[in-house]
């Protein structure tokens, strides 16, 4: 990320009318300090837009992976600007979804625009006994299905990549790429 010199960029506060009257008619100093006002307009730009900066959804897109990096979003330079825009605009409610059913449907959805189907609960239990004997695992485990969403095409390595980054190290998750919505099976 850098903010450069902007061409014909004005500076909203030249610091030759900021001098003492001495040197204000004193076409050195004004020469000087103009040069300098064309390295300092586009800071002053920069500062007096921050509010812009901070908003995923208007901040320039160079400054797009700086601020998902500040709210842990995914930033895949692949996909389309408005999508990584989205991104981070919906961090902070991914994390607090984060290692469940709904924060992987969501997360696929984002990410792959797949529709997902999640069955199996991960094998959570309680117990009010001390010391009680561990649940049976699932047999099955978590299984994940997807199936094209907004492309045509799915890619499982991305799929598997996105389900091992959201569920929870302790659960075991199946993949399976669909080419189309599953059938019901007695549901």
């Amino acid at each position: 990320m850098s903010r450069a010199a902007v061409p014909g960029l004005p500076s909203r506060y030249p610091i030759g009318e900021q001098l003492p009257a001495l040197y204000a008619d004193d076409d050195f100093a004004q020469r000087f300090t103009a040069g300098l006002d064309t390295v300092l307009a586009p800071v002053f730009a920069t500062l007096d837009n921050l509010p812009a900066y901070l908003d995923p959804r208007v901040t320039p897109t160079d400054f797009l992976t700086w601020l998902a990096s500040w709210v842990g979003a995914a930033d895949d330079p692949r996909w389309p600007v408005e999508l990584r825009r989205e991104a981070v605009v919906r961090a902070v409610e991914l994390h607090r979804w984060r290692g469940t059913k709904r924060g992987l449907v969501e997360a696929l959805r984002l990410a792959l625009g797949v529709h997902v189907e999640v069955t199996g609960d991960g094998g959570a239990a309680w117990s009010s006994t001390a010391g009680a004997d561990l649940p049976p695992e699932s047999p099955s485990g978590t299984l994940v299905r997807v199936w094209p969403g907004r492309e045509a095409r799915v890619d499982p390595d991305r799929v598997r990549e996105t389900v091992r980054a959201m569920c929870p190290a302790h659960t075991v998750c199946r993949v399976e790429v669909l080419p189309g919505p599953p059938a019901d099976e007695g549901r």
